[in-house]
């Protein structure tokens, strides 16, 4: 075999192997990011961080008073609790409109609503499950749960690790009596952790605060909310639009998207 056949024959070799090669292993075309896919989607990587189904309570129901418990030091903690940026109340659309149409009840009958917490980042929850773990502040327990020990928190359902709050469609609220400048009496503070706080508890309640208990839950009941048979101050909305998620944005004006 001379030289110059031998060249060629090995180019020839190579030309095959080559397009072996090339046939085994086709080059994948790039395809392009979809919204769901690129790493700026924080929806479709966090949905519990979308707000946009989400409103300002205070823009939302303008006729309803608010003192959000949880941006004070006055509650079980004594602190103010993480993720509350902000003294507003921020609640789902949905819920919004049917507590629009409560408050509206409310006023025929010379009440307005007084909201003490809406919507409730996980944040916060996570925030009172680390109180209950330190069993030693009690700073608070004068005031709301003077009959318990702390220990037993957990156990008893006071505090839990996820709350229907997060979810956005949950309210606490009692009713603001406008002829007499203040809040009617439940019998009972907000957040107080005792049998006390159940809606049906009778125990030494007098007539007019059995009564107030049952114009409130009246209110609600009637516009979409049901009670939670362990506080008198809490209802969801009995649609709620997110039963299975548990949203971790800040209570701030600023986590509601702009219109």
């Amino acid at each position: 075999m001379n030289k110059k056949f031998f060249k060629l024959f090995t180019v020839m070799i190579l030309a095959l192997a080559l397009t072996a090669c090339s046939s085994q292993a086709p080059t994948r075309e790039a395809q392009p990011q979809t919204k769901n896919q690129s790493a700026g989607s924080s929806e479709a990587e966090s949905p519990e961080k979308d707000a946009s189904g989400f409103v300002s309570l205070a823009e939302a129901v303008p006729d309803v008073i608010l003192e959000i418990r949880y941006y004070s030091e006055y509650n079980f903690v004594g602190d103010r609790i993480d993720g509350y940026e902000e003294p507003c109340a921020l609640i789902s659309k949905e819920a919004a409109a049917a507590l629009g149409e409560a408050a509206r009840d409310a006023e025929e009958q010379g009440y307005m609503l007084k909201i003490y917490d809406a919507y409730r980042p996980q944040t916060a929850v996570n925030d009172f499950i680390a109180w209950a773990e330190d069993v030693d502040d009690t700073r608070m327990k004068e005031y709301f749960y003077p009959e318990l020990d702390k220990s037993v928190l957990f156990d008893q359902g006071y505090i839990a690790e996820k709350s229907g709050h997060s979810r956005g469609s949950t309210v606490d609220l009692t009713i603001f009596d406008m002829s007499a400048g203040k809040e009617v009496d439940m019998g009972g503070t907000f957040d107080y952790f005792g049998e006390r706080s159940h809606p049906d508890y009778v125990g030494d309640l007098t007539e007019e605060q059995i009564n107030n208990r049952n114009i409130l839950k009246n209110i609600m009941v009637e516009n979409g909310f049901k009670p939670l048979d362990t506080e008198w101050w809490h209802f969801t909305l009995e649609n709620e639009p997110y039963p299975d998620t548990y949203f971790d944005f800040p209570v701030s004006e600023d986590s509601i998207p702009a219109a």
